[in-house]
């Protein structure tokens, strides 16, 4: 995913975290934690499932200034006014009901940091598309009526996913989506690619 790193470049326009106390939330098996690590003075990824929380501490065993935190976004296990860096990729993507997760956000950044959202733009886009189809309920128009009105700024950005063989993309749309709708996508979608929309979410407090 994101080959090109167009998601990182865009954060380092905003907000770049050499040296900074960073905050993952819901870092899952902490695949982006060691990235983070090599910039950051500080690392904390707080994830609510031990399963996930446990993968993450084994993928940054090592790394002294990383730790991994059992916890959720309504009650992050962070000290206050400690975080300069906050970055929550496809956790809090659907809006409306992340407002305890929001406030807690309030709480634990520093004055001057930057709080980054990362979620799909289903209004463009192969991958948004096919997202449109698999939550027809889903609402963009709300979500970013929702982000809007917290202060955040919305950056519009195209990546994509990319594959070295067939196999793989079918193992990772049959993840992604319901049976029927994989199958489709598998049939009609050629190749190794595919264009993915989605929106840099940031707020500086």
């Amino acid at each position: 995913m994101d080959p090109e790193g167009v998601i990182g470049a865009a954060m380092d326009r905003v907000r770049p975290m050499d040296g900074a106390h960073v905050l993952d939330v819901g870092c899952g098996t902490g695949y982006h934690l060691p990235g983070f690590a090599a910039r950051a003075s500080r690392v904390t990824g707080v994830e609510p499932h031990p399963s996930l929380a446990g993968a993450a501490r084994a993928r940054v065993r090592g790394l002294d200034h990383v730790r991994v935190l059992d916890g959720v976004a309504q009650r992050l296990p962070v000290p206050d006014s400690v975080v300069e860096v906050a970055h929550a990729r496809w956790a809090y993507f659907f809006g409306p009901g992340c407002e305890p997760g929001l406030a807690e956000l309030d709480r634990v950044m520093r004055r001057g940091g930057v709080a980054f959202v990362i979620d799909n733009d289903a209004t463009r886009s192969t991958f948004g598309s096919w997202f449109r189809r698999s939550l027809p309920s889903y609402d963009p128009a709300a979500v970013e009526r929702f982000w809007a009105a917290r202060g955040f700024t919305r950056e519009p950005l195209t990546m994509r996913w990319s594959f070295t063989d067939r196999r793989a993309f079918e193992a990772v749309v049959r993840i992604e989506f319901p049976s029927a709708l994989a199958a489709e996508i598998v049939r009609s979608h050629p190749g190794l690619s595919v264009d993915y929309a989605v929106n840099l979410w940031w707020k500086r407090y």
